[in-house]
């Protein structure tokens, strides 16, 4: 029995990394859809983000990660050119799920959602996965080589 009929998650998920996939889990588990907001290239630039692979290659590796990972899941990808894309616009959203890093985006969402009448949402916070080190699993440690997309430590 799922929580919430609708709820938004986002991320540039470049290297998807364990992080990513409990982000998603945490969504597909307390939803029986799921709008996921993929950062477009320009949004990540703007973000001082630079990553390895382009929107296009992001979303196929994401679809492809949801598909094995999720299959009976229900999803739609949107491009994210600001912090909430559709979480904004859908008055059927009823939560977003963020990572302990982005958790503040949950409070500026509401604050945008009332400003067009639009009910809150639920924030549900996902605690950020560790690596084996005990440090955050980040892409940017990825890659650096110091760690893997599961946390195995590598130098």
């Amino acid at each position: 029995m799922t929580r919430f009929k609708l709820v938004a998650l986002g991320g540039t998920f470049d290297i998807i990394h364990r992080g990513h996939i409990e982000l998603l889990r945490n969504g597909f588990s307390i939803s029986s859809k799921v709008i996921i907001g993929l950062t477009s290239d320009e949004l990540a630039r703007k973000k001082g983000k630079n990553p390895l692979n382009d929107y296009s290659r992001r979303y196929k590796t994401l679809e492809g990660v949801i598909k094995e990972n999720f299959p009976d899941s229900t999803y739609m990808i949107s491009k994210l050119d600001n912090d909430f894309g559709p979480a904004v616009l859908e008055k059927e959203v009823e939560a977003l799920v963020v990572s302990e890093e982005t958790s503040s985006k949950g409070k500026d969402l509401n604050k945008l959602r009332a400003e067009r009448n639009s009910p809150p949402v639920a924030v549900i916070v996902v605690p950020m996965a560790l690596a084996k080190d005990g440090t955050r699993i980040s892409t940017t440690r990825i890659k650096n080589s110091e760690i893997d997309a599961d946390g195995n430590i590598l130098s």
